[in-house]
């Protein structure tokens, strides 16, 4: 849908690295290859759980403009039944309901500017899609 977008997401270093989420917030958070991409011209979107807090301490945030984020939600039955089709331990997925209740909590303080949010709960994927395409197409 934005071929003149490079995307990435963690999850698929999982095959290189395992499930070591430290090791590999640690490649994105240092954001070099989205600073050599954007040195290109081109856009770039890193999915996944990163705090602005965290993407401020990366080596590489000074050469950054601007770093948007924007949250996709679900309701919180919709999120325990798919963290339960990924294994994910019962305290996993207590953690993440509170942290994901959180984000919309802080979603107007501490991001700048304010993180929008798609709710994702009964969304069909290409609509889902659609709209982070929107989003992104505006700071473009």
């Amino acid at each position: 849908m934005m071929p003149d977008v490079d995307i990435f997401d963690p999850d698929d270093l999982v095959e290189f690295l395992g499930h070591d989420w430290g090791g590999i917030r640690n490649i994105w958070l240092r954001l070099r290859v989205a600073r050599n991409i954007a040195q290109s011209g081109r856009m770039t979107i890193i999915c996944g759980t990163m705090m602005p807090w965290d993407i401020e301490k990366c080596a590489d945030y000074p050469f950054f403009k601007h770093v948007y984020y924007l949250n996709l939600h679900c309701d919180e039955e919709t999120r325990e039944k798919r963290l339960r089709e990924r294994n994910w331990s019962e305290e996993e997925i207590q953690n993440h309901k509170n942290f994901a209740k959180r984000l919309l909590e802080i979603a107007d303080d501490v991001y700048d500017p304010p993180m929008p949010t798609i709710d994702t709960t009964d969304t069909d994927v290409a609509e889902v899609a659609s709209r982070i395409k929107e989003w992104v197409l505006q700071y473009a």
